[in-house]
C-alpha cells in the first residue's frame, strides 16, 4: 500500500512540474498584448533574395519574423504584394515582347504596393501547335 501511495505522489509531482513548464513556454512565445504591429520590409540574409527577416515594432516591443523574397521575376513587385494576372496578350511584332497586367489582390504586412503592375517576356520563336493528336495506336 505504501508503494502505491509513493508512486501516486511521484506521478502527481511529475504532472505538476510538466504542466507548469508548459504554461511557462506558452507565456514566452507570442504573449504580446499589442494589436498595432508595424512591420518593415523583408531583408534577405544574403544577396537580394531568399530567406531573410522582417522586423516589427509595437509600442516599446520589437519582434523579428522569418520571411522569404522570391528569386524570380516577381521580385520587382515586392514579396509582400500579391497580384492577380490576366492572360498574356498577343506578341507585339515591333518589340518582340508579350505583356500582361496584374491587379493588386493583397498587400501583406501593410506594404505599399502599386495598384497595377505589368510583366513582359519575349515572344516564343516557334508557334505552338494547337492540334493535340493521340499518340500510340492508330484506328485504321
Amino acid at each position: 500500500m505504501e508503494l502505491r501511495a509513493l508512486c501516486l505522489i511521484v506521478l502527481l509531482a511529475v504532472l505538476a512540474v510538466s504542466s507548469q513548464a508548459a504554461k511557462n513556454k506558452k507565456g514566452k512565445k507570442g504573449a504580446s498584448d499589442c494589436a498595432e504591429w508595424k512591420w518593415g520590409s523583408c531583408v534577405p540574409n544574403k544577396d537580394d533574395c531568399g530567406v531573410g527577416t522582417r522586423e516589427g515594432t509595437c509600442k516599446e516591443e520589437t519582434s523579428k519574423l522569418k520571411c522569404k523574397i522570391p528569386c524570380n521575376w516577381k521580385k520587382s513587385f515586392g514579396a509582400d504584394c500579391k497580384y492577380k494576372f490576366n492572360g498574356w496578350q498577343e506578341c507585339n511584332a515591333e518589340t518582340g515582347m508579350k505583356r500582361r497586367v496584374g491587379n493588386l489582390k493583397k498587400a501583406l504586412y501593410n506594404a505599399e504596393c502599386q495598384k497595377t503592375v505589368e510583366a513582359t517576356k519575349p515572344c516564343s520563336l516557334k508557334p505552338k501547335s494547337k492540334s493535340k493528336g493521340k499518340k500510340g495506336k492508330s484506328s485504321d
